[in-house]
């Protein structure tokens, strides 16, 4: 996959986003208290928290698919319950919402109609995702990174001002997962990237700003580079056995090595796969966002 992938023939207008004392929830239960931060740059901002923090209510509100109980959300200044602002905002459910009766081809040509993409726009995210092969084949028949792929390629089909991707790595291989962050940071350039994920390494890997949540409060708006990590400890499961995880901590199907820093993580992923590992999976362990953000 290449950097092309972000280009588009519609290119629309910056879009910069404040939340200003927004609460949300679903019918009676709240989830966000009071979240307040200003985006004022284009970067990938990391939303980071432990399962039930907030991020998906986070991202769905942005998104206006749920409306604050309290607060606002603008874009460039104007409350994203305008269509105008809407229309700057693209939002990947960490649920793919890919249609199972329809082909890959068929899928992302019916979002590209949606979109108002052009079918130069749909040839271009099939070569460039390195989904063509499986073009006619049917969603429902796809492995679930390749489901993850094809959702993907529906959001880059047309260029927004602001992209909300939840957990957008979530069930790829390391060396896609790579790739994927590779081109969210090219993307990044010109386009504000909200980003949510479980994992600190990957976010200090592609994150500009950690944006972190705790009980559905915000724990923590900076720069990643002044958010420091205790040690954490990883775990990897590959394909086939390998001698690359000899002397390893074994842990059911997982190997385990305790790091000083996530900034080791991708120096090791580059270390075992050029010893032959073939890696089905990477993934914290002990996870050390509880400690960083109490």
């Amino acid at each position: 996959m290449t950097p092309e992938v972000l280009r588009s023939a519609t290119n629309g207008p910056r879009a910069l986003l404040t939340c200003r004392g927004v609460s949300s929830g679903y019918q009676n239960k709240p989830v966000l208290h009071e979240i307040s931060f200003v985006v004022d740059e284009p970067a990938v901002y990391v939303v980071l928290g432990p399962n039930g923090a907030g991020k998906t209510t986070l991202f769905r509100t942005i998104a206006g698919i749920l409306r604050p109980t309290a607060g606002e959300v603008l874009l460039d200044g104007v409350p994203i319950d305008r269509q105008s602002s809407r229309d700057q905002l693209h939002y990947l459910s960490h649920l793919d919402g890919m249609p199972d009766g329809l082909t890959v081809r068929e899928s992302l040509d019916f979002y590209a109609r949606v979109e108002r993409a052009s079918p130069a726009d749909v040839e271009r995210v099939l070569d460039q995702l390195e989904i063509g092969e499986f073009s006619d084949t049917f969603i429902s028949r796809l492995s679930s990174g390749q489901r993850k792929r094809v959702s993907i390629a529906r959001v880059f089909l047309r260029e927004r001002g602001i992209y909300l991707l939840d957990e957008p790595t979530a069930n790829l291989d390391p060396k896609v997962a790579r790739e994927i962050r590779t081109l969210i940071l090219e993307l990044s350039k010109e386009r504000v990237v909200l980003y949510s994920s479980h994992n600190l390494f990957e976010a200090r890997e592609i994150g500009r700003y950690v944006i972190a949540l705790k009980s559905g409060a915000l724990a923590l708006f900076d720069k990643m580079e002044n958010v420091r990590a205790a040690h954490l400890v990883i775990g990897v499961r590959t394909l086939e056995p390998t001698d690359a995880l000899a002397g390893w901590e074994r842990r059911g199907d997982y190997y385990l090595r305790e790091l000083q820093s996530p900034d080791q993580v991708p120096g090791l992923i580059r270390d075992l796969e050029s010893k032959g590992a073939r890696l089905r999976e990477v993934r914290e362990m002990e996870n050390p966002l509880e400690d960083l953000f109490t």
